[in-house]
């Protein structure tokens, strides 16, 4: 198996987490973002997007890491990602998708260069709609999880962990203050101190710059 990764992009930082949690070996193949190795023809041929991650498997090529994540956990049973009542599932898909459909894309690399690029953005005006994005999801996503849990839903990491822990990252890269969401503060505290997170952080990917 295969990742294509890059050591900042969010999306192949959860499915680095979700792999490391199964304990599946892969191997990993670096695609610059900031070099738009992305856009080559023959990464282009794996994810015809031009998005990371993608993932290599004996049936082909995934991309989308929901979708990946998904599909790791219907194929490989151990370490449940997506566990528990119908309500639990669904609960669990509520946090991650708040997360990787609501704050996530509008934060992404291609939107940040057309904010530069094509609509002449200046860095500080960049870096505000950054964290305005982030704040208001955080600020959603801090009244859906509980106080009783160590984690976002129940006692053990899940695809919403996956999703808020590499959102949280970007947060503090952009100088959030994660003191007005103390409940997803502690969640990415715990997260980091499990090796199948810390493993996974940008900070020690072989790319790592």
């Amino acid at each position: 198996m295969k990742l294509y990764s890059y050591f900042r992009s969010s999306a192949a930082y959860r499915v680095r987490i979700a792999l490391n949690l199964k304990a599946i070996d892969y191997d990993l193949a670096i695609v610059n973002l900031l070099k738009s190795q992305q856009l080559d023809e023959g990464y282009l041929a794996v994810n015809p997007q031009g998005l990371l991650p993608a993932l290599e498997t004996e049936e082909g090529y995934l991309a989308q890491s929901l979708a990946i994540i998904e599909w790791l956990d219907e194929t490989y049973p151990q370490s449940p990602i997506i566990a528990g009542s119908a309500w639990q599932k669904a609960k669990i898909r509520n946090i991650s998708y708040a997360i990787a459909c609501d704050i996530h894309p509008v934060n992404n690399l291609r939107v940040l260069k057309y904010l530069s690029n094509e609509l002449n953005v200046d860095d500080e005006a960049k870096n505000k709609w950054y964290r305005h994005w982030i704040e208001i999801g955080f600020e959603k996503i801090e009244l859906m999880l509980s106080d009783s849990s160590d984690y976002c839903v129940g006692d053990q990491p899940t695809l919403a962990d996956i999703c808020l822990v590499p959102q949280v990252f970007n947060a503090l890269r952009f100088k959030v203050d994660m003191a007005a969401y103390p409940k997803i503060a502690a969640i990415y505290e715990r997260c980091n101190k499990l090796a199948a997170f810390d493993d996974a952080a940008p900070q020690n990917q072989p790319d790592a710059i």
